[in-house]
């Protein structure tokens, strides 16, 4: 099985997320992907984050009618802040018959080489990467590992619907529907 892993806070997760996620199922190799929530970004202030349970439920309400998508609290459980690498680690002995592939937006390949055991991960796994507003390519984009997508440019982003909710703005069409809903009866971001 060829599984996806798309990293992410998800403080909410979008229709940006959902469209990345399609795109990778449809037009390339993976046959699955796994929204994997993470507690803290090594690179990000956790205190801006909503509780994680809350984003897990979100990315569950997202995906349950997805089958070929899945929300995944593997990072729930390992020691904070979360390394790709250990997360990596452990899913390959979990599921030793899956092959784990890592989604992520062409910034994050630009600072790629600030990850923990960056190397070992390129050894090891293959990257699919799609495009991001007003990122450049750099030198992995050539790594036989790194696979440059043609997905759709999304510029959506987690903080733009958060500033909007606070600003009484009517996103929901940024928002899958049952995580808006969710959203809205919980009063998150307001």
């Amino acid at each position: 099985m060829e599984v996806g892993l798309f990293f992410g806070s998800f403080n909410p997760l979008h229709i940006g997320h959902m469209a990345i996620a399609q795109y990778m199922v449809e037009f390339t190799d993976l046959e699955q992907v796994w929204f994997v929530v993470s507690p803290q970004n090594p690179f990000k202030e956790k205190s801006s984050l909503l509780d994680q349970h809350h984003r897990l439920m979100m990315v569950r309400i997202a995906t349950e009618d997805h089958p070929q998508f899945q929300a995944s609290d593997i990072e729930l459980n390992l020691s904070q802040p979360s390394y790709t690498i250990d997360t990596l680690t452990y899913l390959k002995e979990k599921y030793p018959t899956h092959d784990f592939a890592l989604i992520m937006g062409l910034d994050n390949l630009n600072s790629f080489h600030k990850w923990k055991n960056y190397e070992h991960i390129l050894e090891e796994h293959e990257l699919y990467v799609y495009p991001r507003p007003e990122s450049k390519d750099c030198a992995l984009v050539s790594h036989p590992k790194v696979h440059l997508t043609q997905a759709p440019l999304m510029d959506v982003s987690a903080s733009f619907i958060r500033k909007s909710i606070a600003d009484k703005k009517d996103i929901s069409y940024f928002l899958p529907p049952k995580v808006c809903q969710y959203m809205d009866e919980m009063n998150f971001y307001k």
